[in-house]
């Protein structure tokens, strides 16, 4: 379980190499970061939970499924990318952001990043088949980052960045047409699956 506060930017240490049955071992520099994680820690990588799978130095390595580097973006990483790094939480974790499982539910698509000298908005083209799992002002979960839905159409999504998100995670550096994680809600989720399984939906 993680809070969607993004604790360090790390780099991404040469291109994966493959592993069998499809997957990927993934390096990822930890050098900004003071946290040293034991091999089977969690970490969010852009918001996706991987498990430590060797710790050499200030560099972890991920071992990552083909289901996962299907259904993210982790499969299109290479090496010098940064990424959005979050351990995971514990009982006494200041719950800052909201409640997010590190489970990918779609990838989306950055539709434009405006800054300006009062705002910065990021619109998200997604699968509107997800629609019923967002609300305005709810939660949601972009590359690791918790952060709240400011205006949303049918099948995309906007939110409003601050100067600390922007310098501190990978968001600066985006740019139209890129590809992001999505998670939503789990709350969400799991409503609709009751109300679903009731044929209410």
């Amino acid at each position: 379980m993680f809070t969607g506060l993004i604790q360090c930017v790390g780099e991404v240490q040469g291109d994966p190499q493959p592993l069998q049955a499809g997957g990927q071992r993934l390096l990822v520099s930890l050098a900004q970061w003071s946290y040293r994680p034991q091999l089977g820690a969690s970490i969010a990588v852009n918001g996706c939970c991987l498990t430590v799978a060797e710790v050499s130095g200030q560099v972890v390595s991920f071992d990552v499924i083909r289901q996962t580097l299907d259904l993210t973006t982790l499969g299109s990483l290479k090496g010098g990318d940064a990424v959005n790094l979050e351990h995971a939480t514990t009982p006494e974790t200041l719950l800052g952001g909201h409640l997010v499982q590190g489970h990918v539910d779609t990838v989306g698509v950055v539709e434009f990043l405006n800054e300006s000298s009062e705002a910065c908005r990021c619109r998200i083209q997604f699968d509107c088949r997800f629609a019923l799992l967002l609300v305005p002002q709810g939660s949601v979960s972009v590359d690791g980052v918790s952060l709240t839905v400011a205006d949303l159409g049918d099948k995309w999504f906007e939110v409003a960045l601050i100067p600390t998100t922007l310098a501190e995670t990978i968001f600066g550096q985006y740019s139209a047409g890129d590809c992001v994680n999505l998670e939503f809600d789990v709350i969400a989720k799991m409503v609709e699956r009751q109300m679903s399984a009731r044929g209410k939906v």
